[in-house]
């Protein structure tokens, strides 16, 4: 007589990690496996919103938004943005050219041949940058301006989930060249996932919208 008992599932760790001060902590579980046909279906929407809870709670609990570097800013002595670390968790326009993990090139508001009927004045692109800002949001990250002058912004980008939290810092150089440079990094851990990378390029595509350009393609 043929069993009427249901297949048994069983459900598996992929052990993706998140380092936090030297040690590594469990991610989430991604997916589960039917016994019958090995076969890997999705969890279920409630199963998401209990892991991503607990998450969410580890996140609190380890404070996963990291302190505020003590070096950000215009440097004086060299008078540009801080370089990044040895990690790859980090773009600056700052970095030499040649290092291709690094760098990335500035932005120009007033580009030759761009898609503007006029050049706009240096206060009207760093208008034109804080609207990005505020309505951009890639990966979900929340955006939050922590410093305003004239020709500086810091904005902190947190994550949805854990808290992990980005600095992101645009500037305008002094002189004439319609020039933006900037730099983001992740506070904590050594990867970033592209995340910094793919973060500016999001904004860079609407400022492009907007009549501004890279200096290069990225």
């Amino acid at each position: 007589m043929a069993s009427l008992s249901s297949p048994l599932t069983r459900c598996y760790y992929r052990n993706y990690t998140i380092f936090y001060n030297g040690s590594t902590l469990p991610r989430l579980i991604l997916f589960q496996q039917n016994n019958t046909d090995k076969r890997t279906h999705q969890i279920s929407r409630r199963e998401i919103i209990l892991r991503s809870s607990e998450i969410a709670v580890l996140g609190a609990i380890f404070k996963f938004s990291g302190e505020k570097p003590d070096y950000l800013g215009v440097q004086k002595n060299t008078l540009s943005l801080s370089l990044c670390p040895a990690t790859n968790n980090c773009i600056s326009t700052s970095e030499n050219s040649s290092d291709l993990i690094h760098y990335t090139p500035p932005w120009n508001y007033n580009p030759e041949g761009g898609r503007r009927g006029k050049a706009v004045r240096r206060e009207e692109a760093m208008e034109e940058l804080l609207q990005v800002i505020k309505t951009t949001k890639p990966d979900k990250y929340t955006p939050r301006i922590v410093e305003k002058k004239d020709d500086y912004v810091h904005v902190e980008y947190e994550s949805p989930i854990l808290g992990i939290v980005d600095d992101v810092e645009f500037w305008f150089p002094p002189g004439k060249k319609p020039i933006v440079e900037y730099r983001s990094a992740s506070r904590l851990g050594n990867f970033d996932f592209e995340v910094n990378r793919k973060r500016i390029k999001a904004l860079r595509l609407e400022l492009e919208k907007k009549g501004w350009a890279s200096e290069d393609s990225i």
